[in-house]
């Protein structure tokens, strides 16, 4: 469900906070947080819409937002990877395929703390 996409801002809200100003990351992060928030209030919008029907059958309109919602979201999450794979938001730079969890206190498996 699109509310999970609002559970998910917050801590993205936060990571965004923490780049520095004057950025590319910076910037692609608030494109991002904002496009995603589009998408929630488009899907959310649709199923308004959807419930004014006695059937929930959709409507133009309805299919319309979520077919704009959906291409909206596929160009965000290529902006998500554009931050964490090639900007490196949101990385822990000792991380790796055996780190240990990030509640251990440790770094990398095998490099003691950090």
């Amino acid at each position: 469900m699109s509310s999970w996409g609002l559970v998910a801002a917050l801590p993205g809200f936060v990571d965004w906070l923490a780049v520095p100003s004057g950025t590319r990351a910076k910037s692609l992060g608030a494109l991002h947080g904002l496009g995603n928030v589009v998408v929630v209030v488009l899907f959310l919008v649709s199923w308004l819409l959807r419930t004014g029907s006695s059937d929930h059958a959709p409507s133009g309109l309805s299919v319309a937002l979520e077919v704009i919602a959906i291409l909206i979201g596929a160009v965000t999450a290529w902006i998500g990877g554009e931050l964490v794979y090639r900007l490196g938001v949101g990385v822990d730079r000792d991380a790796g395929l055996d780190a240990s969890s990030s509640l251990s206190g440790r770094g990398r498996a095998g490099t003691g703390s950090r």
